[in-house]
């Protein structure tokens, strides 16, 4: 089967082999990266590489409410939040002019993550999951168009 040129799907760049995580590794995804290329076009994205927050990076972390999680170094305690949620509103509407068919993302990724991201409540316990920045911006501004994470297309 030939690709299609008119499916695009974005892709969370680190599933494509890319090493831009905050370890400066990759997360690849056999299927996503051998065969979903060969039947739609790919659009790489990565939040925290693209904001320039650099390779290798400080981890973060989401803190609060998982409605609206902050972004947070792990050990500095930057707040990203209000640099991250402005980038997030400018890429998604730039990926959603370019007309996109869906999205698959990284789990548990406090950018990219779509219901598993670990949000840590202030008072401390187990963390309940949520999405992060990136996937918040993207189902709010286009609630319909299909996303999953990685681990949905394993079966798990």
């Amino acid at each position: 089967m030939t690709r299609t040129p008119d499916i695009r799907i974005g892709v969370s760049a680190c599933l494509l082999g890319e090493r831009i995580r905050y370890d400066g590794d990759a997360r690849p995804h056999a299927w996503v990266r051998d065969v979903l290329p060969r039947h739609a076009l790919i659009v790489p994205v990565c939040p925290e590489s693209e904001l320039g927050m650099g390779v290798p990076r400080e981890p973060v972390d989401l803190l609060g409410e998982p409605a609206a999680p902050r972004m947070v170094g792990a050990a500095s305690g930057e707040d990203w939040t209000v640099r991250m949620n402005a980038w997030c509103r400018r890429r998604v509407a730039e990926l959603l002019a370019e007309g996109l068919d869906g999205f698959v993302l990284k789990s548990r990724s406090p950018s990219c993550g779509a219901g598993s991201a670990p949000v840590h409540p202030a008072g401390g316990g187990e963390p309940p999951r949520g999405e992060g920045l990136f996937a918040l911006a993207l189902r709010e501004s286009c609630p319909d168009l299909p996303v999953v994470e990685d681990e949905d297309l394993d079966g798990k």
